[in-house]
């Protein structure tokens, strides 16, 4: 699987991602089979985050790593601190607890990437300039970004922190497309003109970070799949459709719509199906025609002014 450079950071990353927030369903030989399949399928990037499970994803995904004997070098591991108990907490003291504590739990020195988690209102950019800082220094953390954050959250954080922030982790699929419906509305009054999220996909672009689409097949707020959902006979239809075209299966042509957006998208996947974690690794081999990637968008329910 081609990687790409999150961020312009130098670390080379699969565009499918495996989130690991469900891996406490599986028993620890299935999550070391799931583990073992993402990396013969060409993934080496896994997301996690503290609260996942309350901690027992990241228990259960660094047993499992510990077991695979995958060297840590060819891997990426990335974790998500931040939401406390009722409220979100940017403070220096939780961030660092944070990372420590997942450290712990994930069997680790270090993570690749760590990202807050939902922007925080409380936040004070220099206290977490000074936590990034000793992060990084004591090795544990070696690059940072953010999830959920708006343009302007990104550049109010960016101005105090030193790193550069590579990665920003947002809800994007064909049933969440607000990022791209706004910006082909552009000067109109209709309700796709409104402008909920600050020019993401754009913002993103001109500043070389990596968007982590999370919950890519998933329509509403967790509202359920869309895939194979008798609800969405059209869409169904013509991802068949393409999947024939393109001699491979719905999953690799929903996710393929992602990644054919000329930006740095990395796709997050959070199945526990090794087979279905295969199918939808074959769309990193895929390129859908301009044609396949509209009829597909229009399929999901959006128009063109």
């Amino acid at each position: 699987m081609q990687k790409i450079n999150i961020g312009g950071s130098g670390l080379m990353a699969s565009p499918i991602v495996w989130g690991v927030m469900r891996i406490p369903q599986l028993n620890d030989q299935e999550a070391l089979t799931m583990l073992k399949t993402a990396y013969e399928d060409g993934i080496n990037f896994f997301d996690n985050a503290d609260i996942y499970g309350d901690g027992a994803s990241e228990i259960k995904f660094g047993k499992a790593l510990k077991a695979s004997h995958i060297d840590r070098d060819q891997v990426l591991v990335q974790t998500k601190v931040g939401i406390g108990k009722n409220m979100y907490d940017f403070s220096k003291a939780h961030i660092i607890e944070g990372v420590e504590a997942s450290l712990s739990r994930l069997q680790l020195d270090h993570v690749d990437t760590l990202l807050l988690h939902r922007p925080d209102p409380l936040m004070e950019p220099d206290a977490i300039a000074e936590a990034f800082l000793q992060l990084q220094n004591s090795g544990k953390v070696r690059q940072f970004g953010v999830s959920n954050f708006n343009p302007m959250q990104v550049d109010l954080l960016q101005q105090a922190v030193p790193q550069a922030l590579i990665a920003n982790q947002l809800q994007f699929g064909l049933m969440h497309t607000g990022m791209l419906d706004a910006g082909m509305h552009t000067n109109m009054n209709d309700t796709r003109s409104i402008q909920h999220d600050g020019g993401l996909l754009e913002y993103s672009r001109l500043s070389n970070m990596t968007i982590q689409a999370w919950s890519p097949y998933q329509y509403g707020f967790f509202a359920g799949v869309f895939i194979d959902n008798p609800k969405f006979p059209e869409l169904n239809a013509t991802l068949k459709k393409v999947a024939q075209a393109h001699d491979t299966n719905v999953n690799a042509i929903a996710s393929a719509w992602l990644l054919r957006i000329p930006a740095s998208i990395q796709v997050v996947v959070g199945t526990m199906n090794p087979a279905r974690l295969t199918e939808i690794c074959a769309a990193a081999r895929i390129t859908l025609t301009r044609k396949e990637w509209y009829d597909l968008y229009l399929a999901a329910g959006n128009d063109l002014p």
